[in-house]
């Protein structure tokens, strides 16, 4: 391989995250993977760890260490850091002042407003005054911005599943804000690599539950970023549901025409359809499957890829949005890679599955 691969650390890198991260970037043609980081596995090799990745060659000397700012700061000019809300501030800021671009897989510098952190996260945010200068991670949306940024939080896996199908039709005016509900269904992976009792396999098999009813984390994302895109507060309903499946989330998103919109009802679907074709047909990660075939989840798990499917019923004049993405790909480690290629000039797709 080339001698001016980017030196690229993952703190956290035992989590699912963390090993999807381990995954690709060891596939990636322009990182070098030079330091992995876990307080629970530190000093042991890789291989022992994640046995599935001993025949790659560059995994061959990689240990995991236990993390240290100043370790990250000498060894990566990149650190993806998979860990928990509250927790990734603490090696965010003072690695990206130390120079390092920082790509945040937690909730830390998702929300724009400290006291919404707040409210949601229930712990007082560990550094209000970075917010401002953090670049929500949502490639389609953000490239421009990413591209210069040196903190990048990478959305949640539920707000890629509903912001990417959403805001076109939001900004376009085709949509009703005050009348938007979404209905995700997530794998249990989604729940993180933890002995946790509702997400031992007996509790969740045979089993679909909703959870985190009315006021789940990821819902202050969502409706930030939708009250930017429609420049004024967009409250909207969402209930998750836990499937007993390992990965993939499919999400159903429940939307109405904006006022005017629906006097014709045809010319309402052509614009829907013309919004989306032209915002996401040269895109490399979102597949349109317009009404013709809606989206599966066995189409996207192990890739970057979303789908984006959606049908108006004429009976009701109401439009249905369909999305379905792997949550540890696209809805999280996969999406970070994205963003790490955009940041670096690289091509967006390399070390990505499409």
């Amino acid at each position: 391989m080339s001698d001016n691969r980017i030196n690229t650390a993952i703190v956290g890198a035992s989590g699912y995250s963390g090993e999807e991260l381990v995954r690709l970037l060891l596939g990636h043609p322009h990182v070098n993977l030079s330091v992995l980081t876990s307080r629970q596995y530190a000093g042991q090799p890789l291989a022992s760890v994640f046995p599935r990745f001993g025949g790659h060659t560059d995994a061959s000397d990689l240990v995991f260490s236990e993390p240290s700012i100043e370790l990250l700061a000498d060894k990566a000019k990149a650190v993806f850091l998979a860990l928990p809300h509250g927790v990734a501030a603490e090696f965010a800021v003072p690695l990206v002042q130390r120079g390092v671009t920082v790509i945040d897989l937690s909730a830390d510098f998702r929300i724009n407003d400290a006291d919404t952190y707040n409210e949601f996260y229930g712990t007082e945010h560990p550094a209000p005054e970075w917010l401002p200068k953090a670049v929500y991670g949502l490639p389609e949306i953000k490239r421009a911005d990413i591209a210069n940024a040196t903190l990048i939080a990478s959305p949640g896996c539920y707000p890629t599943s509903i912001l990417l199908p959403t805001i076109p039709l939001l900004e376009a005016g085709l949509i009703d804000p005050a009348q938007i509900i979404a209905d995700s269904l997530s794998g249990i992976s989604g729940a993180g690599r933890k002995a946790d009792v509702p997400f031992l396999y007996v509790e969740c098999n045979e089993s679909l539950r909703p959870y985190s009813v009315p006021k789940h984390r990821h819902l202050s994302e969502i409706e930030q970023e939708l009250s930017l895109a429609n420049d004024s507060p967009v409250t909207i309903q969402f209930t998750p549901h836990l499937v007993p499946v390992n990965r993939g989330i499919l999400t159903t998103i429940y939307l109405a025409p904006a006022l005017g919109q629906a006097d014709d009802i045809v010319q309402w679907t052509d614009a829907v359809d013309d919004c989306l074709t032209k915002r996401y047909a040269d895109e490399p990660f979102v597949r349109l499957t317009g009404s013709d075939r809606l989206p599966d989840t066995k189409n996207v798990t192990y890739t970057n890829t979303i789908e984006i499917g959606w049908a108006v019923d004429p009976r009701t004049q109401q439009l249905r949005v369909f999305s379905a993405e792997d949550n540890l790909m696209k809805g999280a480690s996969g999406q970070a890679v994205q963003s790490f290629n955009i940041r670096f000039g690289l091509d967006e797709t390399s070390g990505l599955p499409i």
